[in-house]
């Protein structure tokens, strides 16, 4: 456990920058905080955050994981085009091996997406980059 005496680290994300909040309308992250943060109890590393498409919704669901269905007893309205979601990081990576990535908001996709993906692939589907 943490101590809380001790100050913690402001979640940082792919960039080095402050992790800004991915989406709140739907909720998305691990926590449901609206940001793709993560921790120990994270194991899927909810820490790219995505802006979906029918492409990867569809991948996604013939994958084992249908985020376009609602789900109304979880509050869960279904995923559409154009929402941001925080995904797996070896989800976002199956889909970008098999040419369905979706694109993704740099400045909220945390850090430890990085344990798992190159920087330069993420770049390369950033919709905040100049």
């Amino acid at each position: 456990m943490r101590d809380m005496s001790e100050p913690q680290r402001p979640a940082r994300n792919v960039l080095g920058g402050s992790l800004i909040i991915c989406s709140v309308d739907p909720m998305t992250g691990f926590f449901r905080d609206g940001c793709c943060n993560t921790g120990p109890t994270d194991r899927g590393s909810h820490t790219v955050c995505a802006v979906m498409t029918d492409e990867f919704l569809s991948f996604s669901k013939h994958a084992g994981n249908d985020l376009s269905t609602p789900i109304p007893d979880y509050g869960f309205r279904g995923l559409k085009p154009g929402d941001r979601w925080c995904l797996c990081a070896l989800r976002w990576q199956e889909a970008l091996k098999s040419d369905r990535a979706p694109k993704v908001v740099l400045a909220a996709t945390h850090e430890g997406a990085l344990e798992h993906l190159e920087l330069s692939d993420l770049k390369k589907f950033a919709v905040d980059l100049n």
